[in-house]
């Protein structure tokens, strides 16, 4: 058995004395190598509507573990894929306690050759969905280790 483990850094610098509805909710996430992503808050938050929020990369995350997951089911099974879109929703009710995203659907639309069994390409989608590693995650127990450091 093998674990794999991923590492990513968030760094935010601003003030938060002007209280909730003065702070800058814009961050900056680094995952190895890759290009800096900057993120926000969602809108109704406070964030910058034009910056990434959480929310949305949770729904990508689970949009793109998907199709990763079909593909490598898909060559497996001999099936001759020639693309792929998804539209991915993910929805949030923050009346609940504790608010959370409650929901993800992913609508993927898949291009295939012609002449291939439809029905083995919906097989194939039903099996990576068992597979995806980020929707099993999605009801994981979450852990936080927290540091404190003064400024």
């Amino acid at each position: 058995m093998t674990t794999h483990h991923y590492r990513t850094e968030i760094t935010w610098t601003g003030s938060t004395a002007t209280g909730y509805r003065g702070y800058d909710r814009t961050h900056t996430a680094i995952v190895g190598t890759a290009t800096p992503l900057p993120l926000s808050a969602d809108p109704v938050f406070g964030g910058d509507p034009e910056i990434a929020n959480p929310e949305q990369l949770l729904a990508v995350a689970a949009s793109s573990c998907q199709l990763l997951s079909f593909l490598a089911a898909a060559a497996r099974r001999g099936i001759d894929v020639r693309d792929y879109a998804d539209t991915a929703t993910a929805t949030m009710d923050d009346a609940a306690t504790p608010a959370r995203v409650d929901a993800v659907a992913l609508a993927p639309v898949i291009g295939v050759t012609a002449g291939t069994d439809h029905a083995a390409v919906l097989d194939a989608v039903a099996a990576a969905h068992e597979r995806c590693f980020v929707a099993a995650s999605l009801v994981a127990e979450v852990t936080v280790d927290a540091r404190v450091e003064d400024r």
